[in-house]
């Protein structure tokens, strides 16, 4: 996210159909008729980009070009400066923050799915095991690093003092009764954070490519009732109802995609319609 160990992007776009999008900078995405360009995470929002390549795209007139990314700045970057249509990578809370602190004017086109948060670990089996003095590693970026702290408080190892709508740090830990250690990682980055700590909690897109399952590799692991990080499918202000963009929605949002997700990811991702 935003911090200089976010990786960059890869260095080609995955091009699935069609030649791109007729984009315009200097006021956002343009999108061309029936082709969409779409910034994504690899896993699992790319592979679900391609489902809907791949089984629907074609009749519903839709051609599509993927540009895969990974880290959780860029593709917002390229959502700005017209080189994106849309994006599909980040929730709400997510965006709101990068509104805020890069200046752009973004709409959200509709949720998809939730990758539930989950902590991890290489050595211990339940959260009965963590030792006086554990070593976590939590996402060093705001959103993903306070719903990571609120996972661990919801599971009683600690205590947050209330921030209102400010995203809790470290520093807003008010009781820590095993004295838990906190290192913050680049998100990307903890899959492999586990070797070096006794636990980490890990967002879900990175679990699945590191063949994490929530379900089945946890010691603790978020909610999905009324749950607010569903992943978005956005783009920038005034053209959320342009043709194609509705025409993605109503794809990422249908019975084949939903039955995907269950039948691909095990519980590891949601549909969140």
């Amino acid at each position: 996210m935003r911090t200089p160990l976010a990786l960059t992007t890869l260095a080609a776009a995955v091009l699935l159909a069609g030649c791109g999008a007729d984009s315009e900078a200097s006021d956002g995405a343009a999108v061309a008729d029936g082709k969409v360009t779409v910034g994504a995470s690899t896993v699992p929002h790319a592979e679900i980009l391609q489902f809907v390549q791949d089984e629907l795209a074609a009749d519903a007139g839709l051609e599509l070009e993927i540009v895969e990314f990974t880290d959780y700045v860029q593709p917002n970057v390229a959502l700005d400066d017209g080189s994106l249509d849309a994006n599909y990578f980040q929730h709400e809370p997510y965006l709101v923050e990068q509104e805020a602190d890069a200046g752009y004017d973004f709409e959200i086109v509709t949720p998809v799915h939730l990758e539930p948060l989950a902590l991890y670990s290489d050595s211990l089996n339940s959260l009965e095991e963590l030792p006086d003095g554990a070593q976590v590693a939590i996402p060093n970026d705001p959103t993903n690093g306070a719903r990571a702290l609120e996972l661990l408080a919801g599971e009683g190892l600690i205590t947050l003092a209330d921030t209102g709508e400010s995203s809790a740090t470290v520093l807003d830990i008010d009781e820590n009764p095993k004295n838990l250690e906190f290192t913050e990682v680049e998100a990307a980055q903890l899959p492999r954070s586990l070797a070096d700590v006794d636990a980490a909690v890990i967002n879900g897109n990175y679990a699945v490519e590191s063949g994490l399952s929530p379900a089945e590799d946890s010691i603790a692991v978020e909610s999905a009732d009324d749950n607010p990080y569903a992943n978005l499918l956005v783009t920038v202000a005034g053209h959320e109802d342009d043709e194609d963009l509705q025409k993605l929605a109503e794809l990422l949002t249908s019975q084949e995609v939903a039955s995907f997700i269950e039948d691909t990811y095990d519980g590891a991702v949601i549909a969140a319609f």
